[in-house]
């Protein structure tokens, strides 16, 4: 893992662009390299990169980056792993390419040098990239299949500036911090900023799974080169049995575990005790002759969130090198700012604070790379709304759904007192209202802020400027291509697909870079390879969902290797004390981080109904932790960014 950077000019006629600038930027991101640094102006002084490095694969000198192809004509500067580069590497060199190290970052160089913009099919894991042309006067800018890896973009008057965090970006004197209403409309219910928008106006992301390339005129080409979708004959997959299921799931998961355990340095394993992590111990444990190294987080403050026991329990079962570290509202108050610097734009995702205290932890031992459990959930229908919403799509959203619009609105008020049997009554209010709206049922796992709601926590002068704008545009996008391009497709690949395309990349794995990369730790997640992805997509809804049961097809692979008890005990999600903090002692605190901020000055949100909520949070009315939890995030964000 590392942090790149770089600045192209274009349009210049002349170089103007000053490696000081380019290392000021780099260093910004100390904490994604702190082994070695270095800069490279190019194109006759009209660009430069900067690189931070955190040497895991080759620890010599011959790492050092930006690096340079077999000729000086084309310069790479790359964050992440190519877990294949060995077996790529064999064929390259019986092709003639000489090598000068054993990177893998020297593999994508020849790769392209043989290949052009094709080298990215024929390359394995996760990574942000940027390559420099000379001869075609072209950079190229790619962003790994899944999106493990962020890669953010600022493009204006002759200019182009990218970096691995935002924060680079906001080091050139050009760039201005400036608030995206747009996207903070959309932050309230995904709590991140969906690609290719960020909260900052005119720094864009990369999506996952797409490629960028700018040339000598400025012109900017985005194309995907890989997506998420199921394959073109799902109903195929249930021609094999599920024993051969269950094999070929496990044996994908073996090899991807087995990939990313490529390192120089120590490497070990977050561990919560629940099936996903448990998984990555016990599988990494056949492939070592040594303890693996295994990290869990607890919480003082809510004894129910904590896995502590189920955690011991498997670090005892594999004989780990086990560490904990217990945590308190303390520890997240003093984090805080720390937390929005890291962040860069807000994930209002209270996970943030645990994981950063686990991967500090890891670094404080040594353990340079870990292994974590995200994405399962997703890619096998883990969660429990899949069951829910899959059961009310079979049973009436498909019927209703195609009836004539007056129809379909007189029934979704009869929907209601259905809706609230499966869901909570806020949510059952919302899905009936998309049914009145002819919009789809299932918008994403962690949609918090509805349109409704939104409508009341905006001020009157915000929702005017917004002028009927609605998140819904961002999910129709994603489920209208895959009904489009995959009409045999199960509802449940539909939804893991959205999930793929939105709250994964954009939440999860963004929480997980940052918040590792935060403590100089990287992390690797073998549930998310490719190609046990395109696998899973293909699953048939009843193999992954059993009565409220989720991920069933992955605990009877794993029950060669995990206890029965674990694999079919009830779901713990991976959360923090939120609730608790805002309601106790140093709740009042946190409420005045909203009240009192400077974004209030912007006239944004109404704060009136901001107080209500919080007087509903504290008196045990009504649970509004993850609400307010955005709503902190945002207002320190705009503290510590815009208002500074």
């Amino acid at each position: 893992m590392c942090g790149i950077c770089g600045i192209w000019e274009y349009g210049a006629t002349d170089g103007r662009v000053e490696l000081s600038l380019v290392a000021a930027m780099r260093d910004e991101m100390l904490h994604r390299g702190p082994d070695d640094s270095g800069e490279l102006s190019f194109d006759d002084g009209r660009g430069g990169f900067g690189f931070r490095r955190l040497s895991i694969v080759d620890l010599s000198p011959a790492g050092h980056q930006p690096m340079r192809g077999c000729t000086d004509r084309v310069w790479l500067v790359f964050n992440g792993e190519i877990y294949n580069h060995a077996e790529l590497r064999e064929g390259l060199e019986k092709r003639g390419h000489v090598y000068s190290s054993r990177t893998d970052s020297e593999t994508i160089l020849h790769l392209y040098e043989e290949q052009g913009l094709d080298f990215v099919n024929e390359i394995e894991g996760d990574y942000a990239i940027c390559l420099w042309e000379a001869a075609r006067e072209r950079l190229v800018l790619v962003r790994d299949r899944i999106g493990v890896k962020p890669l953010y973009y600022h493009h204006q008057n002759g200019r182009f500036i990218f970096a691995s965090e935002i924060k680079a970006i906001l080091k050139h004197p050009a760039v201005t911090a400036e608030l995206d209403e747009e996207s903070l409309y959309d932050y309230l219910t995904f709590l991140t900023t969906p690609a290719p928008r960020t909260l900052f106006s005119g720094i864009q992301k990369l999506p996952a799974g797409h490629m960028l390339a700018i040339d000598r005129n400025g012109k900017i080409d985005v194309k995907q080169y890989w997506d998420a979708l199921p394959p073109e004959n799902q109903p195929a997959m249930t021609d094999r049995s599920p024993e051969e299921h269950q094999r070929e799931i496990l044996r994908l998961l073996r090899d991807s575990i087995r990939k990313r355990m490529m390192s120089d340095v120590p490497f070990g394993v977050f561990l919560s005790g629940g099936v996903d992590s448990s998984a990555n111990v016990a599988l990494m444990a056949e492939l070592m002759s040594q303890p693996v190294r295994t990290f869990t987080v607890g919480f003082k403050d809510n004894q129910d969130l904590n896995e502590l026991d189920s955690a011991r329990a498997i670090a005892k079962r594999f004989g780990t090198d086990h560490h904990e570290v217990i945590i308190g509202r303390e520890d997240m108050e003093k984090f805080l700012p720390d937390l929005i610097f890291h962040q860069d734009e807000p994930l209002a995702d209270p996970v943030c604070v645990p994981l950063y205290h686990v991967s500090k932890l890891a670094r404080e031992t040594g353990t340079i790379v870990v292994q974590t459990g995200e994405g399962s959930d997703e890619i096998f229908a883990g969660y429990d709304w899949f069951g829910k919403y899959a059961r009310i799509n079979e049973r009436f959203w498909r019927h209703a759904e195609n009836l004539p619009a007056a129809v379909r609105r007189m029934g979704a008020g009869l929907a209601g007192p259905l809706m609230e049997r499966t869901l909570n009554k806020r949510t059952a209010g919302e899905i009936v209202r998309r049914l009145g709206a002819g919009e789809a049922l299932f918008w994403g796992g962690a949609v918090v802020y509805d349109e409704a709601l939104k409508l009341r926590v905006f001020s009157e002068e915000f929702n005017a400027r917004a002028n009927g704008q609605s998140s819904y545009s961002i999910v129709s996008e994603y489920l209208d291509h895959v009904a489009e391009v995959r009409p045999d497709s199960d509802f449940a690949a539909r939804m893991s697909y959205l999930e793929l395309k939105l709250r994964l990349p954009e939440l999860l794995l963004m929480r997980v870079d940052k918040m590792t990369m935060a403590t100089s730790v990287e992390a690797r997640v073998p549930f998310l390879d490719h190609h046990l992805v395109e696998y899973a997509m293909g699953l048939p809804v009843d193999l992954k969902i059993k009565g409220t049961s989720g991920k069933h097809i992955l605990k009877q692979a794993l029950e060669q290797v995990l206890p029965h008890e674990l694999l079919y005990s009830r779901k713990r999600g991976f959360g923090a004390p939120i609730r608790e903090w805002f309601r106790g002692p140093g709740g009042e605190m946190l409420s005045g981080m909203i009240m009192n901020s400077s974004m209030r000055r912007r006239d944004l949100f109404d704060y009136t109904f901001i107080a209500r909520l919080m007087d509903e949070h504290r008196s045990g009315k009504r649970d509004w932790s993850f609400h307010l939890w955005a709503l902190l995030n945002v207002s320190l964000w705009y503290e510590r960014w815009i208002d500074a």
